[in-house]
């Protein structure tokens, strides 16, 4: 398992985590680490870009056009 050391944590921000971390019955690496996880668990705004590109357009033109004829009809 590697390890990591964050220098210069303001100190707003360290009070905040351990206070959190307290909250949730965590030590402070324990809380960082869930913190971490979740953040890398959460794709990038490049990464679903990139996704969103290899999947492809998607012609929704008539499934559009035949849901609004469909509610046109039923007023």
């Amino acid at each position: 398992m590697s390890h990591l050391q964050v220098r210069e944590v303001p100190e707003e921000v360290h009070r905040t985590l351990k206070a959190r971390a307290a909250s949730s019955g965590r030590s402070l690496s324990e809380y960082v680490l869930l913190v971490l996880k979740r953040e890398v668990a959460q794709p990038t705004l490049d990464e679903v870009f990139e996704r969103a590109r290899r999947f492809g357009s998607v012609d929704a033109g008539d499934l559009i056009a035949e849901i609004l004829r469909e509610d046109r009809d039923r007023r």
